[in-house]
């Protein structure tokens, strides 16, 4: 398979002709119109430094809400009341911290300070989004993604606190779900995302989500959770 390189043109080459593991194409930039356009085609941006290298993996880890599996055990510490919740009230400091999360088998991040200032600018238009988790009023934990349509997928998230990750990450889902959207793409395969229900999907179950779940309107932030 091809890889492909980027010019100024906004656009893509179709998903579906990415090399085995995933890469798709490389340059570009990370103009807010052009990773709108990646993720509404199940394309997305992971790269340490320069040039951008964009993937579209198969199979893709998925999840949809209404799916979402619960450990007893933190369910029962959700009920604890051990953490509150926000959405989109630090977006900036939860970035920064999935920046600075050490990660298993990993020398750094994919999160670098141009990534930073390119989701941050879409959180400024309404599609990126966060989850706080927040203990004796400090941020201890969270997650981030983009939203388009019904589909939210979700990039990276943090935790500074036992627990404090999965449980900004439930809340996230529960409130996704009450808002009847059907697609989280959690982009590739680790176990942790399995314990919450999360599987594999094939290209095509997973474009033929994407496409139904991009049609409807997307809900633009800032977002609030429901009291």
């Amino acid at each position: 398979m091809p890889v492909y390189r980027l010019a100024d043109e906004v656009a893509f080459p179709p998903p579906e002709e990415a090399e085995p593991g995933g890469l798709l194409a490389v340059g570009g930039d990370l103009r807010p119109e052009r990773l709108l356009l990646a993720y509404s085609m199940g394309i997305f941006p992971w790269y340490d430094e320069e040039p951008i290298l964009w993937f579209s993996p198969e199979p893709r880890m998925a999840l949809c809400p209404s799916e979402l599996h619960v450990a007893r055990r933190l369910e029962r510490t959700l009920r604890q009341g051990r953490f509150a919740f926000s959405l989109d009230r630090a977006f900036p400091a939860v970035i920064e911290a999935c920046a600075q999360a050490p990660r298993r088998e990993q020398d750094g991040t994919w999160i670098n300070p141009d990534m930073i200032r390119a989701y941050t600018r879409l959180h400024e238009l309404g599609f990126a989004h966060s989850c706080e988790a927040w203990q004796g009023g400090e941020l201890v934990g969270g997650v981030y993604g983009i939203s388009l349509g019904s589909a939210f997928f979700a990039e990276s998230m943090f935790h500074r606190a036992t627990d404090a990750s999965k449980a900004a990450f439930v809340t996230l889902v529960r409130e996704l779900a009450a808002w009847e959207f059907t697609l989280i793409d959690c982009q590739m395969h680790t176990d942790h995302l399995a314990r919450f229900g999360a599987t594999e999907w094939s290209r095509e179950r997973f474009q033929t989500a994407l496409a139904r779940a991009t049609a409807v309107p997307t809900r633009r932030g800032p977002w609030r959770l429901a009291e």
